[in-house]
C-alpha cells in the first residue's frame, strides 16, 4: 500500500508542476483537466502526508524510549506512543477507504422515482412525505430539483412522482435510498386510533448522458395523449402528454407535466435512459452477487429497507440495524446521519471483503 501511495504522491507533485507551467496556464482546457485530476488525488495525498508525519513522530518517540529517562518523562513518552499509534491506525483505515474503487456514478445527478405501495390513500400520503423529505434534504444541500412527472391523489398524496436532483455527489449520497420504505402511523380518518401500515417504493437512478447509453429510436414507440389532472386550468386541451414504450424491455415512461409536447418528450427520454442504465447496472450487480457480501446500496429494489414509526417517533434502517429517535426532523430532510451510517457500513464491508 505504501508503494502505491508514494506513486500517487509523485503524481500529485508532477501535476502541480504542470499546472504552474506557463504553457499549461495558456490552455484553459488542459488546465481544467489537470486541476480536476489533481483534485481527485488531493484527499489521498493529504492523508498520506499526515500519516508520514505521525509515523516519523512515532519512530522518534520509540527511539527516545530506549534512552535513559526519568520515570515521569518515560511515562509521558509512553503515553505519546499510545496516542500516536492510535492515530496511525486511524489514518491507515482512512487511507484504505480512500483507495477503495470508486463508483463511477457517484458524481452524477439523480432521477428519483417514488411510487405509492400497499396501503391505499395512506400509501399515497406517505409517498408525498418522502417526496418532501428528499426535497428538503436537497434544499439543505443547496441542490436544484425539478419535477419530471407527477400523478397526484385527490387527498394530497401521490400515486407516483418522478423528479431530478442536481448537485455535487448527489448519487453518492442518495444511492442507498432505493427500496421499500414502510410507515406505521394512525391515519387522520382512523377514529379508533388503530395503527395503519403502508409503504412506498423509492428508486434512485443516476442521470445519464447520451454517451452513457444509446437508445435505438426504432426500439421506442412514442404515443401522445391529452394530459389528465384534477380539472381546471391545469388540464391541457391539446395532446401534449407523451408516453414512451421501450419495446425490447417493456419499460413504459409517461410525462405530462409540461404544456409542451417536446419538453415532455425530452424529459421522458431522460427517464428512459436512466431506467435502461439502471437495468444494466442491476444485471451487473446480479452477476457479481456471489462474490459480494454487502448488498447495501445495490440490493433488491423490492427489499424493505426502512420503517418510519410515528407513534414511537423513530426511524429504523433494517440493512444496518440503526434506529434514530428523531422522526420529525428526519422526515423534514435531516437524513445526513442515516446516509453517513449507510456509507460507513458499505465501506466497512468492502474493506472486509478485500482483506478476506
Amino acid at each position: 500500500m505504501l508503494d502505491k501511495l508514494e506513486v500517487l504522491r509523485d503524481k500529485y507533485v508532477e501535476l502541480s508542476e504542470k499546472i504552474s507551467d506557463p504553457e499549461t496556464l495558456s490552455d484553459s482546457q488542459k488546465l481544467q483537466k489537470l486541476m480536476k485530476e489533481q483534485a481527485q488525488l488531493e484527499p489521498i495525498v493529504s492523508k498520506y502526508n499526515e500519516y508520514r508525519e505521525v509515523k516519523d513522530a512515532l519512530e522518534e518517540s520509540k527511539t527516545m524510549l530506549q534512552e535513559k529517562l526519568d520515570d515521569d518523562f518515560k511515562e509521558m513518552v509512553k503515553e505519546e506512543i499510545k496516542e500516536l499509534s492510535a492515530k496511525q491506525e486511524e489514518l491507515e483505515q482512512g487511507i484504505k477507504i480512500l483507495l477503495l474503487p470508486t463508483d463511477p456514478n457517484d458524481d452524477k445527478d439523480v432521477i428519483v422515482e417514488i411510487r405509492a405501495g400497499v396501503g391505499g390513500d395512506e400509501a399515497g400520503l406517505f409517498a408525498g412525505d418522502l417526496l418532501r423529505m428528499y426535497l428538503r434534504y436537497a434544499e439543505r444541500k443547496g441542490w436544484k430539483t425539478e419535477f419530471i412527472s407527477t400523478n397526484e391523489q385527490g387527498i394530497g398524496g401521490y400515486k407516483e412522482v418522478i423528479f431530478s436532483i442536481r448537485g455535487k455527489g448527489a448519487y453518492s449520497k442518495l444511492k442507498y435510498e432505493s427500496g421499500v420504505h414502510r410507515v406505521q402511523r394512525v391515519p387522520d380518518t382512523e377514529s379508533s386510533g388503530r395503527i395503519h401500515t403502508s409503504s412506498a417504493t423509492v428508486a434512485v437512478l443516476p442521470e445519464v448522458d447520451d454517451i452513457d447509453i444509446e437508445i435505438n429510436p426504432n426500439d421506442v414507440r412514442v404515443d401522445v395523449f391529452r394530459s389528465s389532472g384534477n380539472g381546471g386550468q391545469c388540464v391541457n386541451t391539446t395532446d401534449s402528454a407523451v408516453r414512451l414504450t421501450h419495446i425490447p424491455t417493456g419499460i413504459v415512461i409517461s410525462c405530462q407535466d409540461e404544456k409542451s409536447q417536446l419538453k415532455n418528450k425530452d424529459k421522458a427520454f431522460k427517464v428512459l435512459q436512466a431506467k435502461l442504465y439502471d437495468k444494466y447496472l442491476q444485471e451487473q450487480n446480479d452477476e457479481q452477487a456471489q462474490a459480494r457480501k454487502s448488498q447495501v446500496g445495490s440490493g433488491d429494489r423490492s427489499e424493505r429497507i426502512r420503517t418510519y414509526n410515528f407513534p414511537q417517533g423513530r426511524v429504523s434502517d433494517h440493512r444496518i440495524g440503526l434506529t434514530l429517535y428523531k422522526l420529525d426532523s428526519f422526515i423534514d430532510g435531516d437524513i445526513t446521519e442515516m446516509l453517513d451510517a449507510l456509507l460507513t457500513s458499505d465501506q466497512a464491508e468492502k474493506l472486509k471483503n478485500i482483506s478476506e
